[in-house]
């Protein structure tokens, strides 16, 4: 008995993961490298570490205490890797910076969005067929609140905190409301309309702090879809990270914002998708707008 006791206390240790600095650091993270180009350019005295093939580094942006990394592209990705780094590093608060698509019409591409709340709005139930186009929840399921896309059903996930450790329902997850009231401070910062290859925009970009933005793992390029998803979550953006974040924060109780750059319509726009064609703008402007937010940041 003794020795399964020390076995065990032995493997506990084990695999008790280090902190791999000591500092109290904001995260900073992006899906992919190309969305954080500009912000890690401007790290000073930056340090690299690697755990399970994510790269973070640590250093000073805007003389702020800084830990940077890439999420990876989706949901999944996003949790797995927020969690990562609040498990590795002393994490005060996380900022995510990257672009989007864009499902408010009054929107435009390369303006910033800083949503106040952010959903899973794929988490769905999909319905059985009762009737021809008639999609039925089961009678039990008493959380299917949300407007339907064909057979798909919006439904809250169900979480834990360590604030509320008893499992409960959400939809939204909202940011920190101070950290949005700083970004409403810098709403003025001016933006990029156009790339160094001389691609440019046919208007001027502007920063839209509140409102809602949804995320989920779809890369979403149709118009009926992205009509929809403005009705019926009064969203002003999708992506496919941030709610995950989002959620991942809420759970560990360390206050989180999000930046967000529309790259492209979501299949709103009049021709091919824009992403190709705008993605850098998009996501130089998120990172401009993030760079304003920590040099305002006290």
């Amino acid at each position: 008995m003794a020795a399964a006791c020390c076995l065990a206390l032995f493997q506990a240790a084990a695999w008790a993961a280090p902190w791999l600095d000591e500092t109290p650091r904001i995260a900073i993270i992006s899906a992919f490298p190309a969305e954080m180009n500009l912000l890690l350019a401007r790290v000073q005295t930056p340090q690299r570490h690697s755990v399970n093939g994510v790269s973070f580094t640590t250093g000073q942006l805007q003389g702020k205490p800084v830990v940077l990394l890439h999420s990876g592209i989706s949901m999944t990705n996003a949790a797995m890797n927020t969690q990562l780094v609040l498990d590795r590093f002393k994490v005060t608060h996380i900022v995510y910076s990257g672009i989007a698509g864009g499902v408010n019409p009054a929107l435009h591409i390369g303006d910033v969005t800083v949503p106040q709340r952010w959903g899973q709005y794929l988490e769905v139930l999909v319905a059985r067929e009762t009737a021809p186009g008639t999609f039925t929840p089961p009678v039990w399921m008493d959380d299917v609140k949300l407007p339907r896309f064909g057979a798909n059903h919006p439904r809250p996930v169900e979480v834990r905190s360590a604030a509320q450790p008893k499992e409960h329902k959400k939809f939204w997850f909202d940011v920190d409301p101070t950290l949005l009231n700083l970004a409403r401070s810098i709403q003025g910062t001016a933006l990029a309309d156009c790339d160094a290859a001389r691609k440019c925009l046919g208007h001027k970009p502007k920063v839209v702090v509140g409102g809602n933005g949804v995320s989920g793992p779809a890369f979403v390029d149709n118009a009926a879809f992205r009509d929809y998803t403005f009705k019926t979550f009064e969203a002003n953006v999708l992506d496919m990270e941030t709610a995950a974040t989002a959620q991942v924060a809420y759970s560990n109780g360390v206050p989180y914002i999000a930046f967000r750059s529309l790259s492209d319509l979501a299949g709103g726009g009049p021709g091919e998708n824009e992403l190709e064609t705008f993605f850098k703008i998009a996501a130089d402007n998120s990172a401009t707008v993030l760079l304003a937010f920590l040099a305002a940041w006290k």
